[in-house]
Formats: structure tokens, C-alpha cells, sequence
């Protein structure tokens, strides 16, 4: 264990996309944990779009910021903490944390199952996917699905479950003709797009010519409206977040027919991941088998170093990942 402790702080709000500028690294000493806590120290970290959000107000400036991760407890002053245990925590973007027992969550033992799959398609990400298809939007099988932002660690997750759960035709849209091509290639959509290629409304219709039944909606904006125009009777909007306004809150509103709402019966709903933790061991049943027989894969981008962790922050934000993103300790 290392002699110096670091942490990550935001030093000032962001106008459109954040810099490097709005962080700086902190040092301090390893801390000490006090009776009933435990000392961990921390080995992958996940960056996540929510946290663009935060930066605008939640997270206070020159202050450690939170987040997903995974540590190793090296230091108990807790007999519910035995050291060497490996733990889920939110005090994330730092090297070292004090947890309570109350504050993480110990992790299931999955022998064959890779670390990282706890902050990705076992952790929040796929939870997120999950929660979306068979709670909120209720899945059914031959149901023919859309995704926004397919490319990233929600929709790579969601793409790979609504194919386990029984989806019809899969269509999905990303940013580049790569992350287009890996989606059909790798993940099990049967069509994927580039947005940048036209409107958004008219590469759904030639990827989804007899329209789709449900959208997983990671995008908002043009997405949202070319999507709710192509849904068949009674189809639904799960809303999981709106990227295109997450550096541009002034951005325009959606445009769509609002007639389609009412005389398509359709419904939009959204959701936060916060709100579902009881399906996180259905998750664990529904998804580590298929981990462990190779029917389900991870889609991972990795970067080392924790000195590297703002890097990758705002390489996701310019979508420059492929599935979820996740730093690891060097």
C-alpha cells in the first residue's frame, strides 16, 4: 500500500463540456479508519454520464467527488469488514477510502466471473439495462427494439439482454460507422446506425421499415422524436438519460407529433436505477450464468492508472469508448 493518498476535486462549474482544468488531484496522507470503519483501497473505478450532471451543482467544488467502485478492505476496525474482502462503494475517484459497514456492499462470490463485470454489466450499467427492459418497459418476446446510444455501457448491456430475453429485429444507433459495425458484429443488433449520417428520423425508418415496439432511450433530443413517430400501437419510451443535453442543457426541445402519444397508445416513462436495488440479485440470476457459459460478454473499455481517471471521464463524454468505460488501478 502506497504512503499517499489521493483524491479527485472539481475546482470550478463547466459551460458545455468540462476540461481537465475544472479538476486537480489532491495528496494526502493514507487515512487512519476509526472504530467501526474500515480503510479501502481501491482498484477499478467506474466514470459515468450522471456525473456531467452532478458537475453543474451536486458535486461540491474542491471537495472528493463520488463514484462507483470496487476496493479491497486493508485496514478493519470492523468485524463486519474483514480485511482482504473485496467491496462496492460510492466514495469513488479517489485511491484510498473510510467506509462503514453501511456504505458498501460486499460482493456475491461468482467464481470465473471478472472483477470489472460488478461496475459494468452486473453493477449500475446493467442493472439500468435491465430494470429498463423487464420492469419498466416490460419486454415481450418478438418485441421489435430500438436503443439510442447503443454503443455505450447501458445500451451494449441492453442489446445483449433484450437478445437473451427474446427481442425481435434490434436496431441500434452510436456515433461512429465503427461503433455501428462492432453493434452488428459483436453485440447482436441486426441493424446500427451512425447519427451523424442524416436525420435521426429517417435512418430509424430505413433500419426499422415496419417501425418498432419499444425504445431504450439513453439519448433524448432527435432520438426521442424520430422514436415515439415509429412506434407501433401501444409501444413505450423507457427513458434511462438524455446525453445530448448533458453539455448543452440550452439545447432545443424535442420535436414530435404529440398526436402519436394518444392515438398510438403509447408510454413514456423514465426512471432511476436508485429506486430498483431489489432486482439486483434477479440481475445476478438472470446474467452470471450466461457470463460463465459465454452466452453473455462484457463490452468493456478499460484505461489504466488512476492518474488517468479524468481522461477517461471526459473520453466518454466525447464518446470515445466502446461498451462501459472503467478506469483500473496501475
Amino acid at each position: 500500500m502506497t504512503e499517499t493518498a489521493l483524491t479527485v476535486q472539481q475546482t470550478a462549474r463547466p459551460d458545455g463540456f468540462p476540461t481537465a482544468a475544472h479538476f486537480r488531484f489532491a495528496e494526502s496522507p493514507v487515512p487512519e479508519p476509526a472504530p467501526g470503519t474500515a480503510l479501502v483501497e481501491n482498484l477499478w473505478w467506474s466514470v459515468d454520464p450522471y456525473h456531467r450532471e452532478m458537475m453543474d451543482g451536486d458535486f461540491a467544488l474542491n471537495a472528493p467527488l463520488e463514484g462507483r467502485t470496487l476496493g479491497r478492505v486493508v485496514a478493519s476496525r470492523t468485524p463486519e469488514l474483514p480485511e482482504g474482502e473485496v467491496v462496492f462503494h460510492r466514495h469513488g475517484w479517489r485511491t484510498h477510502a473510510v467506509v462503514r459497514p453501511d456504505e458498501v456492499r460486499r460482493l456475491p462470490h461468482h467464481p470465473g466471473v471478472p472483477l470489472s463485470a460488478y461496475l459494468g454489466v452486473l453493477g449500475g450499467t446493467g442493472l439500468t439495462a435491465y430494470v429498463a427492459l423487464t420492469r419498466i418497459a416490460q419486454l415481450r418476446p418478438g418485441d421489435d427494439v430500438f436503443v439510442s446510444g447503443a454503443a455505450g455501457g447501458v445500451g451494449t448491456a441492453a442489446g445483449r439482454f433484450a437478445r437473451l430475453l427474446g427481442a425481435g429485429r434490434l436496431i441500434g444507433s452510436a456515433g461512429s460507422p465503427e461503433k455501428a459495425k462492432y453493434l452488428t458484429e459483436h453485440v447482436g443488433y441486426d441493424a446500427a446506425f451512425d447519427y451523424h449520417d442524416g436525420p435521426v428520423s429517417a435512418l430509424l425508418a430505413e433500419a426499422a421499415p415496419d417501425g418498432i415496439d419499444l425504445f431504450v432511450d439513453n439519448v433524448g433530443g432527435d432520438h426521442l422524436g424520430a422514436a415515439i413517430g415509429a412506434l407501433r400501437e401501444r409501444g413505450r419510451v423507457v427513458r434511462v438519460g438524455t446525453i445530448s443535453q448533458y453539455n448543452g442543457p440550452a439545447a432545443p426541445p424535442v420535436v414530435f407529433n404529440h398526436a402519436d402519444v394518444v392515438e398510438k397508445s403509447l408510454r413514456i416513462e423514465g426512471f432511476l436505477v436508485s429506486g430498483h436495488r431489489d432486482a439486483q440479485e434477479e440481475l445476478y440470476d438472470f446474467a452470471v450464468p450466461r457470463l460463465l457459459t459465454g452466452e453473455l460478454s462484457l463490452d468493456e473499455t478499460v484505461v489504466d492508472g488512476f492518474d488517468r481517471i479524468v481522461e477517461a471521464f471526459l473520453l466518454m463524454l466525447r464518446g470515445g469508448n466502446t461498451g462501459k468505460i472503467l478506469v483500473r488501478k496501475g
